[in-house]
């Protein structure tokens, strides 16, 4: 039998179970992140696939089919043939109550995968989950149960803010993120493949850090050969990935697809009142989609600098999603050799350096150690400014500024390119330009200066001076350390 696939990173996650699993009482662990990022992979590594109990969600079933499948794994796990069907979740948690009464286990570990699933309408399963904690676990100190779903608005909504049963008794909740570019250099190179970093950073620009999507690829193929093979050949395992990723976490997905793909069509961000104004959806409603999409790591939001509560740029940050719309939705070719075919096409480059600038800004705490204030208080932000009528100025945008707690404001360059970056002499008179415009309008009167990312540096030159520090796919590849 072969070795099972190894635990990648993750290490704080081990430490939070290890916690939950070794304490002196009961304790409810809620685990939450995007879909396909390795939640149940996680819980099934750390675990050995042992459980006093374990349930999997059915995507789209009814009640009926939910206790039914309840059923088999009580019957699985207590041996009991003789159980009696189940009609609704009330009885479903008393005869869970009676084979972990009779369980010999010291620690008796619950794992509940796909929660929001599991909630059908009209079904009652959140409130006889809260009797099943306040009336029974909550005298017990020997239950270990992690609540794992994907919906990660679902999670929030009814575990974590639950005011029933549920109020105040999680004890951990560990957010599951996607890989970072060396842990995703540490996956392909186990499964065998030999590509660079800057193969990898390509990689990553495609698929982002999903485990799940890492786990597709093919050593034997070349990155443009997987991605045709994936995304663009008939019945590709990619090739329905958007309908199957938004239709399975959100209700009326359609809205939500709305609002990503406004997202798509421009690289800056949009605040609030100009998604108001493009999708026209507003108040709550909206409040909602936004934060549930920021919760599943599909958009992020960013303050403007200086104004923490006004003005606040939403950007759609989803590898996938980006790589979809610009790509694949539409795509009426038929091509099956499509990105091998299109790699060297402007419309790959211009999308090439507006994604680099999500992998730096998903990367910023690498950024932060790079430039060796890992350990300082810092502010990440943004800015804009777009000229009033009748101003002659041009609008500008900075799209990553870190303000240190010395005063230093670093005004990051993120710029894609497959060989140093040259500065030339139009750019450096555009930045100190863009800089001056800054510090008048955020009243700034010293300490800014120009921190460049790139893959491969900066080329020397005449112009390169104007470039205050610099780092490179070295940084953006570096483990973390640990604070």
């Amino acid at each position: 039998m072969e070795n099972p696939e190894r635990l990648i990173g993750r290490e704080r996650e081990c430490e939070e179970l290890k916690w939950a699993v070794e304490s002196n009482r009961s304790e409810l662990v809620v685990l939450y992140g995007r879909r396909r990022v390795g939640k149940t992979f996680l819980v099934r590594r750390f675990f050995k696939d042992r459980y006093t109990f374990y349930y999997v969600g059915a995507h789209r079933q009814k009640k009926k089919v939910q206790l039914q499948n309840f059923r088999e794994m009580l019957v699985r796990y207590s041996g009991k043939n003789d159980l009696p069907q189940l009609t609704n979740w009330h009885e479903a948690f008393l005869h869970l109550e009676a084979y972990l009464e009779q369980c010999t286990d010291n620690r008796k570990v619950l794992f509940f995968d796909e929660m929001p699933w599991i909630d059908t309408q009209g079904s009652e399963f959140v409130d006889e989950l809260e009797y099943f904690w306040s009336n029974w676990v909550q005298q017990r100190d020997d239950i270990v149960l992690v609540a794992c779903g994907s919906a990660t608005s679902w999670m929030k909504d009814k575990i974590e803010d639950n005011q029933g049963g549920l109020h105040n008794r999680i004890t951990h909740r560990i957010y599951l993120r996607p890989f970072y570019l060396n842990e995703c250099k540490t996956y392909l190179r186990e499964h065998g493949f030999d590509w660079n970093d800057y193969q990898i950073l390509q990689c990553y620009m495609l698929f982002g850090g999903v485990p799940y999507y890492l786990s597709l690829l093919r050593p034997y193929l070349s990155l443009p050969e997987n991605v045709d093979t994936l995304v663009f050949h008939p019945g590709g395992d990619l090739s329905n990935e958007f309908n199957e990723l938004y239709n399975a976490l959100f209700n009326k997905a359609d809205r939500y697809i709305t609002i990503v793909k406004l997202l798509s069509t421009k690289r800056q961000g949009f605040t609030r009142k100009e998604i108001e104004e493009a999708t026209g959806f507003g108040g709550g409603g909206l409040t909602k989609m936004l934060d549930n999409l920021d919760r599943c790591d599909f958009i992020v939001s960013y303050a403007q600098f200086g104004n923490k509560n006004k003005q606040t740029l939403y950007r759609l940050s989803d590898f996938y999603t980006l790589f979809y719309f610009h790509f694949v939705k539409g795509n009426r070719s038929h091509d099956e050799h499509y990105w091998q075919h299109h790699l060297t096409d402007r419309s790959v480059e211009a999308w090439q350096g507006f994604t680099f600038e999500e992998v730096c800004l998903r990367h910023l705490p690498h950024i932060k150690q790079g430039l060796g204030i890992s350990g300082m208080a810092t502010e990440a932000s943004s800015w804009r400014f777009v000229p009033q009528k009748g101003d002659e100025r041009k609008g500008a945008q900075v799209d990553l500024i870190i303000k240190r707690a010395d005063k230093i404001i670093h005004l990051v360059e993120m710029k894609f390119s497959e060989t140093p970056f040259v500065i030339t002499k139009a750019y450096e008179q555009k930045l100190n330009e863009r800089k001056s415009l800054f510090m008048e309008m955020a009243k700034v009167t010293h300490g800014v200066v120009h921190t460049f990312v790139t893959p491969m540096g900066i080329a020397r030159g005449a112009h390169s001076s104007i470039a205050h520090s610099q780092l490179t796919t070295r940084d953006l590849f570096a483990p973390l350390w640990r604070s």
